[in-house]
């Protein structure tokens, strides 16, 4: 019985170029997640969350902090 070299996995046509790859990856880049500051204190939280540091959102006091 004769033995055949067979490739059992995607075997491209052409050879991806660096400049091609490169494009291709291009928005698999990391970003930055978006921030915004609190009106009330200046501190940098995250958009549509209470700020953790004087507990205002959205101009009005939802926590209250023990330190105060």
């Amino acid at each position: 019985m004769m033995k055949l070299d067979i490739q059992m996995f995607a075997v491209p046509f052409h050879r991806v170029s660096k400049t091609r790859k490169r494009m291709r990856r291009s928005h698999n880049a990391i970003e930055l997640p978006g921030t915004t500051k609190c009106p009330s204190c200046g501190e940098t939280i995250k958009p549509h969350r209470v700020c953790p540091k004087c507990g205002t959102y959205k101009g009005k006091k939802v926590l209250s902090n023990e330190s105060e």
